[in-house]
């Protein structure tokens, strides 16, 4: 009997060990805000999405362009010879002519103009509304991918604390055989939970070292270790919003929608656009021009040219190309309006979606706290029926497995609720980088 206690209290050391040791923080140990602002530097993904915004930023000004004045210039230098003939009598005269004119046009009447401007201005909301939205999506893959970690983490805790228990418990068959106490079946039993138990470690640690890549691809560096989460866990109060007033604020701020209804717009310009090919373009045209000796018979006289006007072109027939330009157009108007609503819904499923699981996760994270103690609890009662004869070995490993099973579970609920926590707010537009602050404190050095 007192072999046997000792035995146990082998146990019960190697998988607490174990477990603080996969758990105990490092000195470098990345933190999620270190993580995020990392990640605003080097995810690839981020900076593409940045450079996009700043390349569509450009649309508004070219668009504008079309409305505004155009100048040119031109110079000409020729060199000439000139054979003049009078009767049998030819003699060639050579002599240089320049010819210099300056350009300003200024659009009136241009309907293609005016719609390629609000294009323009339309183009360029979308590509904001776009960056918008990666703003919060680098956000939740960040948060996901660092809670990823934690949860491997956890489950290789767990395969760990088995894969020891399992092998701690072959020694205790392997010295009750040779007592004559146990047998050879409790031996291959135990044996066959022992390499599966194997196998899951090993591939716990494969998951981890994928979602650590995963990490490090986000945040451009190695990533070794990560903060925890903090053991005095408690949930933030609610603010006490409503489904309707959450949708309410995603259907004004959400910027997928935001960038759809922009998209909506770029596709109506684009109509006007195509329209404009049957409407008549009238523009102010001055010229400033100088020439010197055109033609022989202005031969060394210099010429000053200032002229203003208006230039009027009127689209009379292009083959059809117009008709079908402008119908091709309206399809694709109705293509983005359909795209918006199908944008609108699937937010809306995704907020309710995380709104639910917000609620419902308060609840899980309450029960699972309660699983956890009566765990530990189970195992305090346990040692003291080993101690006292009515319960054997195998009952401590099963109440510690218990144990590590239902502080995973936990774990994985409160990274659930912090994540719906980030993507109810996404939905709805409003996650910033205040959210990643005021998440941070959850996890510690």
């Amino acid at each position: 009997m007192k072999a046997r206690k000792n035995v146990l209290l082998t146990i019960m050391a190697t998988a607490v060990g174990s477990a603080m040791l996969l758990h105990a923080p490092a000195a470098n140990a990345l933190g999620l805000l270190e993580a995020y602002q990392a990640a605003l530097q080097n995810d690839p993904q981020y900076r593409s999405a940045f450079y996009a915004n700043e390349s569509g930023k450009e649309n508004r000004i070219l668009g504008r362009s079309n409305l505004l004045p155009n100048v040119s210039a031109s110079y000409n230098f020729s060199q000439n010879r000139t054979t003049l003939s009078a009767g049998s009598r030819s003699a060639p005269e050579d002599y240089n002519s320049r010819d210099a004119n300056l350009q300003v046009r200024q659009t009136l009447i241009n309907m293609d103009g005016l719609a390629r401007y609000r294009q323009g201005v339309a183009q360029s909301k979308y590509a904001e509304a776009q960056f918008a939205s990666q703003q919060q999506e680098v956000i939740v893959r960040v948060v996901s991918a660092y809670l990823d970690v934690l949860y491997k983490q956890d489950l290789l805790a767990l395969s760990q604390v088995q894969r020891d228990m399992f092998v701690e418990q072959r020694k205790v068959n392997d010295h009750m055989f040779e007592k004559g106490e146990g047998t050879r079946t409790d031996m291959l039993e135990t044996q066959a939970r022992l390499d599966q138990a194997e196998a899951q470690v090993l591939t716990s640690q494969d998951e981890l070292v994928t979602s650590m890549d995963t990490l490090s691809g986000i945040v451009g560096r190695e990533v070794d270790h990560i903060d925890p989460l903090v053991e005095d866990f408690k949930i933030r109060p609610s603010d006490g919003a409503t489904f309707e007033e959450w949708k309410k604020i995603a259907l004004d701020r959400n910027p997928d929608i935001e960038a759809l209804r922009h998209s909506v717009e770029v596709a109506h310009q684009e109509v006007n656009k195509q329209r404009a090919g049957h409407a008549p373009r009238l523009d102010l045209i001055g010229v400033y021009g100088k020439n010197s000796s055109q033609t022989i018979n202005v031969v060394g006289e210099d010429q000053k040219v200032r002229s203003i006007g208006v230039q009027l072109n009127v689209p009379i027939y292009s083959g059809g190309a117009v008709n079908a330009a402008s119908r091709q157009a309206v399809a694709g108007e109705e293509k983005a309006k359909a795209d918006l609503d199908t944008q609108i819904d699937k937010t809306l499923v995704d907020l309710r979606k995380e709104y639910k699981s917000l609620q419902s996760g308060v609840a899980r994270i309450d029960a699972l706290v309660k699983s956890v103690k009566s765990a530990e609890l189970l195992i305090k009662a346990t040692e003291q029926s080993i101690k006292g004869g009515v319960r054997i070995n195998l009952d401590a490993l099963n109440a510690k497995e218990q144990m590590y099973t239902s502080k995973r579970d936990l774990a994985q609920a409160r990274y659930n609720y912090l994540l719906s926590s980030l993507r109810l707010r996404a939905a709805a537009g409003t996650l910033s980088s205040d959210d990643v602050r005021e998440m941070a404190p959850y996890f510690t050095k």
